[in-house]
């Protein structure tokens, strides 16, 4: 179960890292912000796509172990099933995340910058603590 724990911590911080990586780059000059501004019609079907896969990976990811099937997954496998499904459920928040973050760099639109920060909000929910991972592995 340590193994399994340090692998999701390794992504839970490689992500926040990761996005971290990515503000520091952008704010600080060494790329350059708002290279795609320009582009309305681009930017309004990126916001749009975004705003509904936020909204849609959130529910997912804070609702996924609670899933019948995903559930006895876990109960029965126990360390692989959580490896892989805490893989993907790290990952429905991860990923929008750091698109988030491009999007807001590359467009300087806020409404990027506010999705990404509720997703920094629901990581905690999803931390890989040693107690969260036997909880979830029990029926």
């Amino acid at each position: 179960m340590k193994e399994t724990r340090n692998f999701l911590m390794t992504l839970f911080v490689g992500a926040l890292v990761l996005t971290g990586l990515i503000v520091l780059v952008y704010e600080t000059g060494v790329l350059e912000s708002g290279a795609m501004a320009e582009k309305k019609e681009m930017e309004f079907i990126t916001l749009t796509t975004m705003e509904i896969l936020t909204l849609a990976s959130i529910y997912l990811a804070l609702r996924f172990f609670k899933m019948e099937k995903i559930h006895q997954d876990l109960v029965t496998r126990k360390e692989v099933a959580l490896k892989k499904w805490g893989l993907l459920r790290m990952e429905l928040l991860d990923v929008p995340l750091i698109a988030n973050t491009l999007f807001y760099e590359w467009y300087l639109n806020t409404t990027f910058g506010y999705m990404a920060i509720i997703l920094l909000i629901c990581q905690p929910f999803v931390y890989p603590s040693m107690a969260r991972c036997l909880a979830e592995t029990e029926s």
